[in-house]
């Protein structure tokens, strides 16, 4: 497939500060993605720049095949930001009928059967929603929207469990019947690791890490023993860290272990445990902090 969204060598700062540096990021058709990192990490200025609200300082975009340039938006392209624009006078209905005319594969029946999911009430004022509500109909604007290129920025912000849960759901049961491209940015990785396909893992303006989430959960463990027994265990592994205490050594590690390496490993008295993804990324930050 071909990609919706390629980033060359981006680059972006502020004053001093660079938010965004010697970025590459490449976005397929037809996929899910999530775009995971601390607040700071530099998330939001690469969406704002993928969108054409900023304009990077040096590197190339592409959307749609068609190279960003300065003052341009790209079409068929649905941006939920994570703090929304909408005038606090305006209704619900009159935020999704704004929606409604910037988008052209916009399905209003959707949109409707959202608003009863959700239990919106279209004729309330944006400035008597609650923050989850409120989130709630930035999402409805999202998925209704169909568009083939559709970014949440912390979409779930402010929802109970049971409201995420069917948030996530409705995505994932709309996206089966309408497959397009979907960017998640977030810190929930446990969350949406169940939503998304593949990850791009930002840290400081640099990507630590990207691949398909099945990888990360076949290939991320936690190794614990003696320092000198899970040096040699985990030796010619990657180690994104590692962490001594008294005698002992834990080091997360991010590669395939076979069975013989598992049964060696035993005999040297290293225990290997899966690792949550959310402790995964956890380790990946600490671990890119250290040097590891």
């Amino acid at each position: 497939m071909r990609p919706i969204v390629a980033c060359s060598n981006v680059t972006k700062s502020y004053g001093r500060h660079e938010a965004v540096r010697g970025l590459d990021l490449m976005l397929e058709e037809r996929t899910i993605y999530g775009l995971l990192g601390r607040n700071g990490a530099g998330k939001t200025t690469l969406l704002n720049m993928i969108v054409g609200s900023l304009f990077p300082d040096s590197g190339v975009i592409e959307v749609g095949g068609i190279r960003l340039r300065a003052g341009e938006t790209p079409a068929q392209v649905c941006y939920i930001r994570e703090k929304n624009l909408y005038p606090g006078s305006a209704k619900v209905i009159d935020v999704l009928q704004m929606a409604s005319a910037f988008h052209p594969n916009w399905d209003w029946d959707y949109a409707r059967e959202l608003l009863q999911a959700f239990r919106l009430n279209p004729a309330k004022k944006i400035r008597q929603l609650s923050r989850g509500m409120e989130s709630l109909v930035g999402n409805i604007v999202g998925l209704a929207s169909r568009a083939p290129l559709t970014i949440f920025d912390e979409p779930v912000l402010g929802l109970d469990v049971l409201m995420r849960e069917r948030f996530y759901r409705a995505l994932v049961e709309d996206w089966a019947d309408h497959p397009r491209t979907i960017l998640f940015s977030t810190h929930l990785i446990d969350e949406i690791a169940k939503v998304v396909e593949k990850v791009y893992i930002l840290e400081a303006g640099t990507m630590l890490l990207h691949d398909e989430v099945d990888r990360l959960h076949t290939q991320a463990h936690l190794f614990r023993g003696t320092k000198e027994s899970v040096s040699a265990a985990a030796a010619n592994k990657r180690i994104l860290y590692k962490e001594t205490y008294g005698g002992g050594m834990l080091a997360a590690v991010y590669d395939s272990i076979g069975e013989r390496e598992r049964a060696t490993a035993a005999k040297l008295g290293v225990s290997i445990e899966g690792l949550p993804l959310q402790k995964f990324f956890t380790y990946l930050i600490e671990g890119g902090e250290s040097g590891v």
